[in-house]
């Protein structure tokens, strides 16, 4: 078993499932066990090693490779240490079938962890280094719930000429991907006896209207707008509450509605946007985010030096676009220019058999060593 996929096995064997999933004292929760074991790891590369508090029992992890001579840039490898919940204790055991290695993280993203740290790792043991490329590997807490990991690490200041965020893009160079807004509508009515509802007026009902608007007409306003990478913006009702029994008319009815959007489109222009096409269609209900932080889209420049660099160095003539979001958001919007790279295929993220392909893994480390070498 190569280097690679020894980190990998042991890395899926060490749970660091995110508290929204498993509580926050639950027996598999947390990143502290693969961020410690890959900090000891870091120490015997001869790496400078950082863990950085996030919340309690839940740091980032950077490990620094320092170049030769001066810094004139810096690159930072940002996969994400937090999983979802494993289908059952099983995927906490890695199996190797069939070319293949299971396990829950195994494409998500801990694949994308081990092929850049053992990449990191090979290019520190070489004679030669670069000369004036500072390489950071950050393992950040908590993607998979609210990004705080990598939100903490942007408010920190850290900066980078280029942030490589690992996620299963299939080895496929990203530059673009969707954001994602959880928005609440809520309609109000008046209360009213089930045997005289004509003296009511029911929320419910005016619900049902607002949603075959959004599902229908609202998607197919969305459908016109297309990104060359991304495609359409997309809108889809998730859930819906009201009312208290049946025999009274409901006076409240609320959803909550995921909204994909695209580089350009923003939280406040999405809210605006959504209560104009209700109050024009005499739809009456009050509109706003759920949460706290959205998870912004991402563009990035594919012309950028650095970015136009890593395209040639694995043999890709065009940037691809992702439907799902990650960190690279975050950091862009932090002045970190940001792309999306690593072994494994989303489909196969939290899924009952979660697996990555073992050649693809090492084909990815060997992309980031022959990248990382090339470095000045």
């Amino acid at each position: 078993m190569s280097k690679a996929a020894k980190l990998l096995a042991d890395l899926i064997a060490l749970p660091s499932v995110n508290p929204a999933f498993a509580g926050a004292d639950g027996p598999l929760t947390g990143e502290r066990r693969v961020a410690e074991f890959l900090a000891a790891s870091a120490a015997k590369a001869g790496l400078d090693v950082e863990l950085r508090k996030v919340k309690p029992g839940r740091p980032n992890l950077l490990a620094m490779l320092s170049p030769a001579g001066k810094v004139h840039q810096r690159i930072l490898l940002a996969p994400h240490l937090d999983t979802v919940n494993p289908a059952s204790e099983e995927q906490l055991v890695p199996k190797r079938r069939n070319g293949k290695l299971y396990g829950r993280g195994a494409c998500d993203t801990k694949g994308s962890v081990a092929a850049m740290f053992t990449a990191l790792c090979e290019v520190a043991r070489a004679k030669s280094r670069p000369m004036h490329t500072e390489i950071v590997f950050g393992g950040l807490m908590d993607e998979e719930h609210a990004q705080t990991g990598s939100r903490a690490l942007a408010a920190s200041g850290f900066q980078a000429d280029l942030a490589i965020v690992g996620e299963p893009t299939r080895l496929q160079v990203v530059t673009a991907h969707k954001g994602s807004l959880w928005l609440r509508v809520e309609t109000h009515g008046r209360s009213a006896h089930g045997a005289t509802p004509h003296l009511g007026r029911n929320a419910v009902h005016t619900m049902a209207r607002v949603v075959d608007f959004l599902q229908t007409t609202y998607a197919g306003l969305l459908k016109r707008r297309r990104h060359p990478l991304l495609g359409h913006a997309t809108v889809s009702v998730g859930r819906i509450g009201g009312g208290g029994q049946p025999n009274i008319v409901p006076d409240r009815c609320h959803i909550e509605m995921d909204r994909r959007t695209l580089p350009g489109e923003t939280e406040a222009g999405v809210c605006r946007e959504v209560r104009a096409l209700l109050r024009a269609h005499e739809l009456m209900a009050e509109v706003s985010s759920v949460k706290a932080a959205p998870c912004l889209p991402l563009e990035t420049d594919p012309d950028l030096p650095l970015v136009r660099q890593f395209l040639r160095s694995v043999g890709q003539q065009r940037p691809a676009g992702v439907h799902y979001f990650c960190d690279a958001a975050v950091l862009s919007q932090a002045g970190i220019p940001s792309i999306v790279f690593g072994p494994g295929d989303i489909a196969q993220a939290h899924t009952v058999d979660e697996w990555i392909s073992l050649a693809e893994l090492e084909r990815g480390k060997a992309m980031l060593v022959n990248f990382l070498k090339s470095l000045p």
